[in-house]
């Protein structure tokens, strides 16, 4: 062991030497705190305006003054989601798909107001988070640093006295791979800082070290992976070149082909034609505004016949009320019948896209920290659906309203002329039926499940490459 934490010791005096290592190292460490500064700084100034506006959206609506049940209904309200605590280290998909919704009577809106203003002050650089750093560019100077470390050995003809000192292979390929790995740990400080300030802001403590544990994990990978290679050639510029490869390889060209290979399989149908194919199915449900719509006839003899009475003007609630009700509850299951057919394929896409996690290192650790950190594509649809929740409840205990508490005849007369149209409000006290909405990321269970298996990826990849690497430098040669 002693002879393994010598190695160790002297690759580290070797690195110190090096002007270019020292650079590298410093410019690197200077891009990791800065970058996780100014991400924290920003998601925090979105967390507090998001978690404001939305009192305010609620305040808003409960202040509305008297009015027809039904100007509520299109009056509508906002629903806002606060980015996770672990957001601050890797946004995920957040920046693109929107973080707010206008709620209203009769359709469903999509999310709106990615986060475009964000790149926009940061002078095009806001798309660099910490996660991306550690996912694309700490390879890059891992692969700087260590490409040379046993090869270099071999070139410079140290191996055979250090063979002749009892080093053998495995323990020159261990004594690297301690310096790689404090060189790895070093650099993950930022990461094991930033998973701290998100338990202290509510996260819980396995997502948060998990997330961390999962970088190391990944940088490991490429630690272990430039050693082998190290072993295995005879010259530097041949284990710079190939490891350059393998790095443009797994961080770039497989991604590409995961992304293109999920949407050619599993193809969308356009949003034009399915647009079109909704409003059809959404025409044969009648018009909720018109109670005289020939597609409530059969509603309203039921109405009628329950309350056994002969016309709507003798029903003890408002029939118009009773078809907004009808109407709302129709359409919305049909709505939602093409949003989980739409969500359910973006969900197999992205499936068979993280299945490229056992072809790149890098596609593992993407999916792991998005699942992780709350910012996936499970975790927006989970947000659709319950702002699409809190958006029908509302509206139909707006509708409820409706029926109970404005009579059928000054309903009709509403238009008739000022004084109608007075007598067709209700008191702004109903307005309190909105409930507040706070999204709550999911449990850290539920997060590191959907984990699992690019963890696992990961695990493995270290692993094979670990045994290979091992295997490797037992054969070891000068």
């Amino acid at each position: 062991m002693s002879q393994i934490v010598t190695i160790a010791k002297e690759e580290w005096r070797y690195w110190l030497r090096s002007r270019l290592v020292k650079i590298g190292l410093i410019v690197f460490a200077l891009l990791l705190i800065l970058t996780s500064a100014l991400t924290a700084s920003r998601v925090s100034e979105i967390r507090h305006d998001r978690e404001h506006q939305q009192e305010k959206a609620e305040q808003s609506f409960r202040e509305q003054p008297d009015r027809h049940p039904h100007r509520m209904v299109h009056y509508g309200h906002y629903a806002f989601r606060a980015p996770t605590p672990l957001a601050q280290f890797d946004p995920g998909v957040d920046a693109v798909t929107g973080q707010s919704i206008f709620l209203e009577g009769h359709r469903q809106n999509s999310a709106m107001f990615a986060e475009a203003r964000g790149n926009a002050r940061a002078g095009g650089f806001g798309s660099l988070t910490p996660a991306l750093i550690y996912q694309l560019f700490l390879p890059l100077l891992l692969i700087a640093i260590a490409h040379a470390a046993i090869v270099r050995e071999r070139e410079a003809k140290t191996l055979v006295p250090l063979m002749s000192q009892g080093v053998n292979g495995p323990a020159l390929y261990l004594g690297k791979g301690l310096a790689i790995l404090a060189l790895i740990m070093g650099l993950s400080l930022p990461a094991l800082f930033g998973s701290s300030l998100a338990i202290t802001q509510g996260e819980s403590a396995l997502t948060a070290l998990s997330l961390y544990g999962s970088y190391c994990l990944y940088l490991a990978i490429w630690g272990s992976l430039i050693l082998t290679v190290s072993c295995l050639v005879r010259s530097r510029g041949i284990a710079l070149g190939l490891m350059l490869l393998v790095w443009i390889f797994s961080a770039l060209v497989v991604p590409r082909i995961a992304v293109t290979w999920a949407s050619y399989s599993l193809p969308s149908e356009g949003k034009i034609i399915t647009s079109m194919r909704m409003n059809e199915d959404l025409r044969k449900l009648g018009d909720g505004h018109n109670a005289a719509d020939p597609a409530f006839a059969k509603f309203r003899s039921n109405i009628l016949a329950q309350y056994d009475v002969d016309s709507v003007d003798e029903l003890p609630v408002n029939f118009r009320g009773l078809v907004a009700q009808q109407s709302e509850a129709e359409l919305t299951a049909t709505l939602n019948k093409y949003s989980e057919k739409r969500m359910s394929r973006e969900l197999e896409q992205s499936t068979r896209l993280d299945r490229f996690g056992m072809i790149s290192p890098y596609v593992a650790i993407g999916t792991a920290s998005r699942s992780l950190a709350g910012t996936d594509l499970s975790t927006h649809h989970r947000f659709l659906r319950e702002t699409e929740d809190l958006r029908f409840n509302f509206i139909q205990d707006l509708n409820k309203v409706h029926i109970k508490k404005l009579s059928y005849a000054d309903d009709m007369a509403r238009n008739k002329d000022e004084e109608a149209g007075k007598r067709a409000r209700v008191s702004s006290e109903n307005w309190q039926i909105l409930q507040d909405f706070r999204f709550q990321p999911d449990t850290a269970s539920t997060r590191f499940n959907r984990a699992a298996a690019s963890l696992l990826s990961l695990l493995i990849w270290l692993l094979v490459i670990l045994f290979i690497g091992l295997f490797t430098s037992r054969k070891l040669q000068p």
